[in-house]
């Protein structure tokens, strides 16, 4: 883009000042932003205080060519957002019937009854322009002040998505004129840290416009390749083919796909069949793994032995093996993958056993520890790890392992 358009985004609701729900929707905003080439300068996350939101739209209306806000269009009184951009702009809020009938249409089609307090949603401030929602009951809004325009949408992360992707590209090209199109691709890595990632990379040439970006949603690097241009698809697929020779199997998979998704495909696809014993991961790989369609395929059963007795009577992990090595051991991951297989006589078993914290940790086993097993036909291995950060850091980072584990096996098995 030959200037860039000064873009901020704006999240409100005390839940997410409180710690109650974490923000998903500054990063959804950034995405819907990347897509069209363009990116936010700043974001904020407010509280639900008319005040303060009508402070902060002024001030970002007074320094920003697009604001994006997001929450605070809901039916109850916690919802003051529509109120405030009212009072930071000086204009009433008045009963907009564009808004009123796209509110009774929505509980029509889903046939539901409308209470008489949703029909607050569609107060908004005088000169706003209705923005539909194809996903819920509050329409957003568009207002042009001075040379800012700010658009509002509404927090629930599903209606904030369906909108920005119905509305978002074309009031931008309608606005700001048509734009070199621009692309992104994420890679996600797993295995390698952000530095490393970047060592193994940095030597690789890059097609001409192609720009690189790292990001980390943990345990996962992110390696984000962007290119502008009526071409930009066919220089990222260039691009992508050359980071894979550099990175190799280090890449699980690429943009919204995810880590298990891939797995699970790849089980369907071997003909193989699987059972789990999870300790401390809790079920989090199956969890995973049976919230994608067509698990029933490949997965045979998955068992939490959280306890010492769970592990020997489900498992067969004998007792003189709990008593000298611990629950937390290679001894103890390898006989419960063992033991499963023998019991389940499925072609592949996974186990896991650590400890996630806080508490738990020893000298020679501290917080983190963790042992992954998997038992096959042609294979038998078992493995310590020490993961770090916090329980559920510790937890998510030992399932992802695993179920690498299991990726990584499975490509052998294709190449044989």
């Amino acid at each position: 883009m030959e200037e860039q358009i000064r873009i901020a985004t704006l999240v409100v609701g005390d839940e997410l000042l409180n710690g109650e729900i974490s923000d998903t929707n500054t990063a959804a905003m950034g995405r819907a932003l990347g897509k069209l080439g363009c990116r936010a300068l700043e974001g904020r996350t407010i509280a639900d205080s008319e005040e303060s939101i009508s402070a902060t739209l002024q001030e970002l209306a007074s320094r920003y060519q697009v604001v994006l806000v997001a929450g605070g269009l809901g039916p109850t009184r916690d919802d003051l957002t529509a109120r405030a951009a009212g009072r930071a702009f000086e204009q009433r809020l008045v009963l907009n019937d564009e808004a009123l009938e796209s509110i009774r249409t929505f509980f029509q089609e889903q046939r539901l009854e409308m209470d008489p307090r949703n029909e607050k949603q569609a107060l908004l401030p005088q000169k706003a322009i209705p923005l539909a929602n194809p996903a819920g009951t509050a329409p957003g809004f568009v207002l042009t002040q001075n040379s800012c325009r700010l658009l509002f949408f509404p927090g629930v992360p599903a209606e904030l998505e369906a909108m920005l992707e119905c509305h978002l590209p074309p009031l931008l090209d309608e606005w700001f004129g048509d734009r070199p199109p621009m692309g992104e691709r994420v890679l996600k890595i797993f295995g390698l840290s952000e530095p490393k990632t970047e060592s193994m990379i940095e030597s690789q040439p890059l097609p001409e416009g192609v720009t690189i970006a790292f990001g980390v949603d943990h345990p996962f690097v992110h390696l984000k390749l962007r290119a502008a241009g009526d071409d930009w698809e066919e220089r990222l697929d260039q691009t992508e083919v050359s980071m894979r020779k550099k990175l190799g199997d280090f890449i699980v998979a690429r943009e919204r796909e995810t880590l298990a998704q891939n797995v699970a495909a790849m089980m369907k696809q071997s003909g193989l069949t699987l059972a789990l014993a999870e300790s401390c991961t809790g079920g989090m790989v199956a969890e995973w793994l049976t919230a994608i369609p067509g698990a029933s395929t490949y997965l045979d059963r998955a068992a939490v032995t959280y306890s010492n007795q769970a592990k020997n009577d489900w498992l067969g992990v004998s007792k003189r093996i709990l008593h000298e090595h611990g629950a937390v051991s290679e001894f103890c991951a390898r006989a419960m993958a063992t033991g499963l297989r023998q019991a389940t006589r499925t072609d592949i078993t996974l186990a896991i056993t650590g400890i996630a914290g806080p508490d738990g940790g020893t000298e020679d086993k501290p917080v983190g520890t963790v042992f992954i097993a998997l038992s096959a036909g042609d294979a038998e291995q078992a493995k310590r790890y020490t993961f770090g950060g916090t329980r559920d850091q510790v937890r998510r980072a030992s399932a992802c392992m695993a179920l690498e584990w299991l990726r990584r096996y499975l490509i052998e098995h294709q190449r044989r």
